[in-house]
């Protein structure tokens, strides 16, 4: 393992003096034929100490291993080129990223003779790819809130009741939505402002979402005053009983609203529904049909839940 050629001492000192360190495996043997001294002082290993492609194995991270272990070898076999990324143990216990970039060397019948490669630290650029992916995801998150109430807005809501309505077609299970609208919301606000009407919205959103107590029960701001509850697997028996429990704890909340013809709490009113998908049915149209129920809720005399044909 001191020698990379015999007329190589050029182009060692050259390799040698980079930060990417090059390593030659003899493929019969399974041997490590070279390995640049710059290994120490990436891993702490000594030159040395990298015996056969074991000490390689070795010294990668246990949930890396198997996958990249067998994609070399395959490949190798392959005589097919190829890098490979990984985090190598390093002499102090500690993890770095490494990216293994692989020739693979035939012989004249073309069978494969040796791998010659190199290895790249790459971990500052894993820390700045796994930075960008957090701020992607929180992106992400952001773009599906609300940002007055905290809870998920309505391209959530779009997003979300597409795949429940799918998976309520596909197993033949009811899907109930309720349609909420905050009661004379407008004279709210003209009676205490703007900022008692955000307020005011936080506070629903806070009591309505609390009622969703199963992990798929889906609540959302759907625009300006009104909120949607998506709920899979629920007849409309259950979805009315919901229903209930999200007017009692509105009502619990005691939001005052003094210009209010319904009393002098605020309130709100609700639409129903309950659907079975087929294949004709339409999703959309079972949204706006629920709506209906919402308008008649509110022309009935609000405060109420309407469940009737729409």
């Amino acid at each position: 393992m001191n020698s990379i050629e015999p007329d190589s001492a050029v182009y060692r000192t050259l390799l040698e003096s980079t930060k990417a360190i090059p390593w030659k495996i003899d493929w019969a043997t399974a041997t490590f034929a070279y390995i640049g001294p710059q290994i120490e002082q990436l891993l702490g290993w000594r030159q040395t100490s990298w015996g056969t492609v074991n000490d390689w194995a070795e010294r990668m991270h246990p949930e890396d291993r198997d996958r990249v272990v067998n994609f070399c070898v395959s490949q190798s076999q392959s005589g097919v080129d190829h890098e490979a990324d990984y985090r190598a143990l390093t002499a102090n216990g500690e993890y770095v990223w490494i990216r293994d970039v692989v020739h693979v060397v035939r012989d004249g019948e073309g069978n494969v003779e040796s791998l010659i490669g190199f290895m790249f630290d790459i971990t500052e650029r894993k820390k700045t790819e796994e930075a960008l992916l957090t701020l992607q995801k929180e992106l992400e998150v952001l773009s599906f809130r609300d940002g007055l109430t905290g809870v998920a807005n309505r391209r959530k809501f779009d997003s979300v009741f597409d795949n429940e309505w799918n998976e309520a077609r596909r197993n033949v299970q009811p899907l109930s939505l309720i349609m909420f609208d905050v009661d004379h919301f407008k004279r709210y606000n003209d009676h205490y402002g703007h900022i008692e009407g955000d307020d005011c919205l936080k506070r629903v959103a806070q009591s309505l979402s609390s009622v969703a107590t199963r992990p798929r029960d889906f609540f959302a701001r759907f625009g300006g005053e009104e909120f949607v509850l998506l709920l899979p697997a629920t007849d409309e028996v259950a979805a009315k009983a919901v229903a209930e429990r999200c007017r009692q704890a509105v009502f619990k909340a005691q939001i005052p609203h003094a210009d209010s013809p319904v009393g002098q709490l605020l309130t709100v009113s609700m639409g129903v529904g309950t659907v079975i998908p087929s294949a004709t049915d339409d999703p959309v149209q079972f949204v706006e049909s629920v709506d209906r129920r919402l308008f008649q809720a509110k022309r009935g005399g609000r405060d109420r839940i309407e469940l009737g044909a729409a």
